[in-house]
């Protein structure tokens, strides 16, 4: 039996939702009947009709404002970014607006909204489709962070996110679309909170997220036929980051390299740097590394761009130089 590739995994999760609550809805530019500039809502249109699933001018503040007044409401709003890059122009709405309100408010409103799209580095899309805005939104308060890695992990995420009761940004990787895998069967969801522990070992914690997932995966098995065990997490939770089982894992192997495709300057591993060294400190043996982004703009030339991001054959240097002792 086929498995199922991620952006159909998210549409399920979508379809399903939306099957099952009638608050739930999408908008966004070209949802409707184009389905999505990457297919997440193929179809939908057609078996939910045009107030459910909303084509919006070229507009990301308004659209974005209108979803939060819809969620204030009572409905329970997806909205699509096109691409993340794009979501700068609805900041305000979603830092002041999304994730205040119901603080401001006295709790009076709830804001279950949910804002998803395309990012990361794909192939040639230039700097501006290139976005990694993860560490952009990190500091806002009020709202959860999640990046999903799997068909698997994706569908569970996105149906918890669209049950929460408070805003959800939900990053999806450009490149990982057409990742395929068998899904479980049934209705289930993934926690928004919880890391997941891709790999058990003894030696070194990799911390990783979204596509780097996989870069990742492919050094440990490198790392493997040098004798090197690897305990792999993926970190899913953004914000807030899932420190019980980081921390846990770094009192086992007493080391930790985080590997991200997030730029170094204020980015996520810099935020996890930060807290491992508060709340790890004298569980570690070597200094915490972070493997990142360079801090330009993505070029349009592939083979500039992959020397902008982590490889794996970097990931396997650094982890040996780290065990080595020699950094």
């Amino acid at each position: 039996m086929a498995g199922t590739l991620l952006f159909n995994a998210l549409k399920e999760a979508i379809d399903e939702e939306m099957a099952n609550d009638v608050n739930v809805c999408v908008m966004g530019e070209d949802v409707g009947q184009y389905g999505g500039s990457y297919k997440v809502t193929k179809d939908l249109y057609e078996k939910y009709g045009e107030l459910r699933v909303l084509d919006t001018p070229i507009a990301e503040n308004s659209f974005t404002g209108m979803a939060v007044g819809a969620a204030m409401t009572g409905l329970r709003p997806i909205v699509e970014g096109m691409n993340m890059g794009f979501l700068l122009l609805a900041f305000n709405q979603i830092s002041n607006n999304m994730g205040m309100l119901r603080y401001t408010s006295g709790g009076n409103y709830k804001i279950p909204a949910v804002v998803r799209g395309p990012g990361g580095v794909g192939r040639q899309l230039g700097a501006e489709h290139s976005q990694r805005l993860e560490a952009y939104f990190h500091a806002v308060p009020g709202i959860k962070i999640v990046a999903c890695s799997t068909p698997t992990n994706a569908k569970g995420l996105m149906k918890a996110a669209i049950r929460d009761d408070n805003p959800v940004l939900f990053f999806e990787h450009v490149l990982l679309y057409n990742l395929s895998e068998e899904l479980p069967e049934g209705d289930y969801t993934c926690a928004l909170d919880q890391a997941d522990v891709v790999k058990e070992g003894k030696d070194i914690t990799l911390l990783t997220y979204s596509r780097m997932r996989h870069h990742c995966l492919k050094a440990v098995e490198e790392l493997e036929k040098k004798g090197i065990d690897v305990e792999l997490i993926d970190l899913i939770s953004l914000k807030p980051f899932d420190m019980e089982a980081i921390s846990k894992s770094i009192r086992k192997t007493n080391k930790v390299i985080i590997v991200e495709e997030c730029m170094k300057t204020g980015g996520i591993g810099a935020e996890l740097i930060a807290l491992i060294t508060e709340e790890c400190f004298d569980d570690l043996d070597a200094r915490p590394i972070r493997l990142s982004s360079q801090d330009i703009p993505t070029p349009y030339n592939g083979n500039l761009e992959n020397l902008t991001i982590i490889q794996p054959h970097q990931i396997v240097e650094k982890v040996e130089h780290l065990i080595s002792g020699s950094i």
